[in-house]
């Protein structure tokens, strides 16, 4: 994920980075780098902190502007380390993040989408995102049942944890019993509570 992310960020660069007077031409490729690391850090942030919901959720909406919730938290982010490292002020590394990070992640979503083989794959970024604890999760088929609004499976008006297990125990929204014959549900219920922080 981390190449196909940084090629992304090479090819929507121009006038954020490349043509920026603010960044040396010098260190563009830094910048590059620094804008990719810092989105990946924060995705993962996001995942290991409960917010699978939200990035799962930008994947179904199929576009993303500012403001979109990944886009809000990973911003914080990409703006500290353009402070840091190339000493903007916060104005200029705000305008920065605030034009590319939106190209970025829209990209990313559709080209994940896209049904051709491009190397993006849901299952490969939150894989990756996860550390692999979404091994065995159909992903497209959340995505889809997101993007479709048929997610909330306990009708309390939000999609979380007991929406998901709903789907790999034919329930409303409880988890199967641990003495219930589930197959392969078992695992993929707990690859969910790990994303989910449950």
């Amino acid at each position: 994920m981390i190449e196909n992310l940084m090629n992304l960020i090479r090819e929507n660069a121009g006038d954020s980075i490349i043509n920026n007077p603010d960044i040396p031409n010098e260190r563009n490729e830094e910048a590059i780098e620094a804008t990719g690391a810092s989105i990946l850090s924060g995705l993962q942030g996001m995942m290991a902190q409960g917010g699978a919901k939200e990035v799962l959720g930008m994947f179904a909406q199929g576009q993303v502007d500012q403001d979109n919730p990944v886009v809000q938290n990973l911003s914080g982010n990409v703006i500290s380390d353009m402070m840091g490292r190339f000493g903007l002020d916060r104005n200029k590394a705000g305008s920065l993040v605030g034009s590319l990070l939106p190209i970025i992640l829209n990209q990313l979503v559709s080209k994940t989408n896209a049904p051709v083989n491009n190397g993006f794959s849901l299952d490969g970024i939150f894989g990756q995102l996860s550390g692999g604890r979404t091994s065995g999760i159909n992903l497209e088929n959340i995505v889809g049942k997101l993007a479709g609004g048929g997610l909330d499976r306990d009708g309390d008006g939000d999609v979380d944890f007991q929406d998901l297990a709903g789907m790999f125990t034919g329930g409303g929204g409880a988890a199967a019993s641990p003495g219930s014959n589930t197959g392969g549900a078992g695992n993929a219920l707990d690859a969910l509570k790990g994303i989910f922080g449950k």
